[in-house]
């Protein structure tokens, strides 16, 4: 928000009437209220109708909010809703058991106001306010109330910085203390929706297989329609009335979910379905859940069966002492405080800029697996291409001594190798190994059996990439990327992986791939997944179509000063409750990713979002993957530690170069671009500052045209040493249209076979 402009005459006079008004406030003995004060306003930020300040006038189009209306940033204002467009109409009504003698407005306004009582003007204020004032009304004024029902409507405008309006009615003798404004549960409803949104039901909610690197036959999904309800955060009995359906998985938020309405942190959510399980002497039961937001505990049966903190990351409980024959139930209860210490990506309770719709509940395919009294439980899958081995590693759950693993290895349905062993390890050699890259994405299918006294307790199918990822000096002494030993110049787009309908959640697996498909045939070889983890199934999608992929540790608040790649740089003071907590998430996406040959870089940080003890989390990232590079904070505080250094510079590339600092580091620019282009009928909120970086282009020519610029920029900074470059971005993202798709995915701004000739300069003469 920029200064507050110079106080008019107009202002002068407000600020003379409410010092008078202050005055007679403290000559009366006690405070009450003229009325009740009511927060609850309907509004509209485009032009009404004739009449819009009439008492009769149908307003149930409007929009509903609570008051008052504005920016945060605005000094003295009580923001109950985000308010941000130059204009806005506001009605509400209020009740008067008697008429006060000494009627008043109080009133914060922006810079014209005007205001009606019961479809009478009453004031035009100019200028604006930056506290509350209590302005007398007139005899005129005090003849439009009224006992009972009263109508206030209000119009402000405002053009440029923090704005805020707020109007109350009150008598001068006992002005009331305002309360703490109320937050609106009713999250922003844009019309966009996505064409794999428009298709989705009850019966097709994501029902492909959620795990793709550990597959088994026999499973039942859950998805559908759940019972919601929202009680106190401080309820821990089960509900007894359920307010309606949510579709899961998608979020309580988001369109598709079929709710749209925020949590508050002082709420909770529960969910409660119903299923058949079928009971077996010899095999247990997994329910598994892909993603909860944030905090849950789970119910089979009423049973307690276990808690999850972590929004981002599968977990499973073993339910099978709860489940009966018949019809079940599970019951999930959710916490979500969004904000404050935990981790959450690009979600905030505010959105704005470059944040985002809040996102709580389950978000994730919810699934129910059988499986043997001894089962395999995770694989660990290493791969060396010198060696053509493919190195596997069950982890079995209640294991027996007399149990083997057998492992076979396919080439499309040719099986090319085996192996059978007892041991916790088997290496297979593969004749002629195919390696896998971007040009050419070759996977190893893999059929594991663990078999006891001659039988099969369990059988899963995997697969596997051989492949290496390095560094080399070129021949002028800069680091680059190498794959298979050969070196790469990495290219892709910033990808936040955000959907208008779904929110955090792809409306549909088609969607999902829709995104790297087009990314892939436009040329790019790279995708920097931004503070989220996908579903397990994106990642399996890049494996088999031949994306490489930097996956970012999904991000807290807390941060230090951001001092970008300048010497002596600050960490954020982070208690050890709450960094444990950020440690056991990031193993725990490590854990659960690290067999996918796309993912080639680790990102724990990015610009100093959550950034502390850099040194020790690099340091332990290092040890725990070191098959991957590490870039310890992409655009952030950079400090010695991984492999990397990474600026971030708008709207064109840049770099720092410091002759010996980053000497021993890949260099890259971890973002850049974000040039903006809005498309008519596809945007969020076509009514708020829709942005890019820079000012936005008068056409689609000079649209292209800075695109193009940017990439030259970029390809002069590769022969310099600059190893990777990181596009801003996929796709516009609610008030950001800074995307080479629109948010819903409807107008391809720049078709994809345009982007891969013009990007074939950044892979000729390969340093």
């Amino acid at each position: 928000m920029h200064p507050r402009r110079l106080i008019s005459l107009s202002s002068l006079a407000v600020l003379f009437r409410n010092a008078l008004a202050m005055a007679l406030m403290i000559c009366s003995p006690t405070l009450a209220l003229a009325q009740e004060i009511n927060d609850q306003w309907r509004y509209t930020l485009q032009k009404p109708a004739e009449g819009w300040q009439a008492t009769e006038f149908d307003d149930r189009a409007w929009n509903e909010g609570f008051g008052g209306f504005g920016t945060r940033s605005t000094p003295g204002s009580r923001i109950g809703t985000i308010w941000k467009t130059k204009n806005i109409w506001l009605r509400k009504s209020f009740q008067l058991k008697e008429i006060p003698q000494r009627p008043a407005l109080m009133v914060h306004h922006d810079d014209e106001t005007e205001i009606f009582i019961n479809g009478k003007p009453v004031t035009e204020l100019k200028g604006w306010t930056s506290s509350y004032s209590v302005i007398p009304l007139d005899e005129k004024g005090r003849q439009t109330l009224q006992k009972g029902k009263n109508l206030l409507a209000v119009h402000c405008f405002q053009d440029g910085g923090g704005q805020f309006i707020d109007v109350h009615v009150v008598d001068i003798k006992h002005v009331p203390q305002l309360p703490p404004p109320q937050r609106s549960t009713v999250p922003f409803k844009s019309k966009l929706i996505t064409k794999w949104g428009e298709q989705v039901t009850p019966e097709d909610a994501w029902t492909e297989y959620p795990r793709p690197q550990l597959e088994r036959d026999n499973w039942k999904n859950l998805n559908g329609h759940w019972d919601y309800a929202i009680t106190a955060l401080d309820q821990k009995k089960i509900p007894r009335d359920w307010t309606g359906n949510i579709l899961v998985p998608f979020c309580l938020e988001s369109k598709l979910g079929g709710v749209q309405r925020l949590l508050n942190p002082t709420e909770a959510l529960w969910y409660r379905r119903t299923f058949e399980a079928p009971q077996s002497v010899d095999r247990r039961t997994l329910l598994n859940f892909e993603a909860v937001d944030y905090f849950c505990d789970v119910f089979v049966n009423r049973k307690f069966v276990g808690s999850h903190r972590g929004g981002h990351t599968p977990f499973s409980f073993d339910v099978t002492e709860q489940i009966r024959p018949g019809k079940n139930s599970v019951i999930v209860r959710v916490k979500d405080a969004t904000e404050s210490w935990q981790l959450r990506g690009k979600q905030t309770l505010d959105p704005r800029g470059i944040w985002y719709t809040q996102v709580s509940g389950i978000w994730q395919t919810v699934w129910l697996e059988q499986v043997g009294a001894s089962y395999i439980e995770d694989l660990k899958i290493q791969t060396d291409t010198k060696m053509g081995t493919i190195t596997v590693r069950p982890q079995i759950n209640n294991g027996q001594p007399n149990q083997t693993v057998q492992i076979i290895v396919k080439d499309g349905d040719q099986q090319v190798a085996e192996a059978k062993g007892t041991d916790g390890e088997l290496s297979i050699t593969v004749p002629d190994a195919k390696l896998w890259s971007p040009d050419s994405p070759h996977l190893y299918h893999l059929e594991i059996t663990l078999i006891e006294n001659g039988n099969v307790t369990d059988q899963v199918k995997s697969y596997a990439g051989i492949r290496s990822v390095s560094k080399i000096r070129d021949k002028d002494g800069q680091l680059r990327f190498t794959l298979n030993g050969k070196t790469i110049f990495h290219w892709g787009p910033l990808d936040q992986g955000w959907w208008p309908d779904g929110l955090l959640t792809p409306p549909s697996d088609e969607a999902l791939l829709f995104d790297i498909e087009y990314l892939k045939s436009a040329g790019f070889n790279m995708i920097r997944k931004h503070i989220k983890v996908e579903p397990r199934r994106f990642y399996y999608h890049c494996d088999r179509l031949g994306m490489m992929v930097w996956q970012d540790q999904v991000s807290a608040g807390h941060k230090p000063p951001w001092t970008r790649l300048k010497p002596n740089p600050k960490d954020a003071k982070w208690p050890d409750q709450h960094h444990d907590q950020y440690m056991v998430e990031l193993e725990r996406m490590i854990d659960t990713l690290e067999n996918h040959p796309c993912i080639v870089v680790w990102v724990p940080f990015n610009e100093a979002w959550g950034q502390h003890r850099t040194m020790e989390v690099g340091k332990w990232i290092v040890k725990r993957d070191p098959s991957r590079l590490i870039n310890i904070a992409s655009g952030g505080n950079f400090w010695p530690v991984g492999d990397v250094v990474d600026a971030h510079q708008y709207p064109h590339p840049g770099f720092p170069f410091e002759p010996g600092r980053f000497d021993d580091y890949i260099k890259v620019i971890g973002e850049f671009g974000g040039h903006g282009y809005p498309m008519k009928d596809h945007l969020w909120d076509s009514t708020r500052r829709n942005w890019g970086y820079g000012d936005l282009p008068k056409n689609e020519a000079e649209y292209q045209t800075r695109y193009q610029k940017s990439l030259q920029l970029l390809d002069d900074l590769r022969k310099r040493g600059i190893a990777a470059g990181v596009y801003t971005q996929t796709t516009d993202v609610e008030g950001e249209i800074n995307g080479l798709m629109t948010y819903d995915r409807r107008v391809i701004k720049i078709p994809a076979e345009d982007l891969a000739k013009l990007h074939e300069l950044l892979f000729s003469d390969n340093p």
